[in-house]
């Protein structure tokens, strides 16, 4: 791996091996400056067959964490939503349940943002089941969409829940009441 540093925001590059088609795979770690946490770097992985990979880690010694946070308003959609690749999303009023695994995606994107990734889902097993003519899943899909649609507008409430077996994930709320100690800076 060859290593090059940009001192200006302590951003360093290597070069590696892409997984999926061998050529050269440029990763970047950049640090970042979050509220409540201490020690965040930004890693992402591109290659120029279209591979991609990010992820946040906790550089500091973390311990499982776990958020749950009701959406009550259309303002929580605003809310800050932390996810590494290592955390579990759930959210039960919908049936909902994303798993971390070696495909999984970091992202700092807020509530609305963790409904129009779910929705993304939703579209391409919409297509799926459609073509396979399955009715059942067709219908549960369309319930599941009409739901995240009255969540946006403020009519429907839903818990969203992070699990974090690392503690590399967070929900940034002042409704919440607690952080994971071991992040505050």
């Amino acid at each position: 791996m060859s290593e090059s540093t940009d001192t200006r925001v302590s951003t360093i590059s290597l070069k590696s091996i892409c997984p999926i088609c061998g050529d050269e795979l440029e990763v970047v770690f950049t640090p970042l400056d979050l509220p409540y946490f201490d020690d965040i770097i930004a890693i992402r992985g591109t290659c120029g067959c279209g591979y991609s990979y990010n992820d946040l880690m906790i550089t500091s010694d973390g311990t499982s964490s776990s958020f749950e946070f009701e959406v009550t308003s259309c303002e929580d959609l605003y809310t800050k939503v932390i996810r590494s690749a290592t955390c579990r999303i759930k959210v039960p009023e919908l049936g909902v349940e994303i798993n971390p695994g070696s495909f999984a995606e970091s992202f700092i994107t807020n509530v609305e943002g963790v409904l129009s990734r779910i929705e993304s889902i939703l579209e391409v097993a919409m297509s799926s089941a459609t073509e396979e003519g399955d009715a059942d899943r067709i219908k549960n899909i369309e319930t599941i969409s009409k739901k995240i649609d009255a969540v946006k507008k403020g009519e429907f409430k839903i818990t969203l829940i992070l699990e974090d077996e690392f503690g590399n994930s967070a929900i940034i709320s002042d409704k919440l009441n607690t952080i994971p100690e071991t992040h505050l800076s």
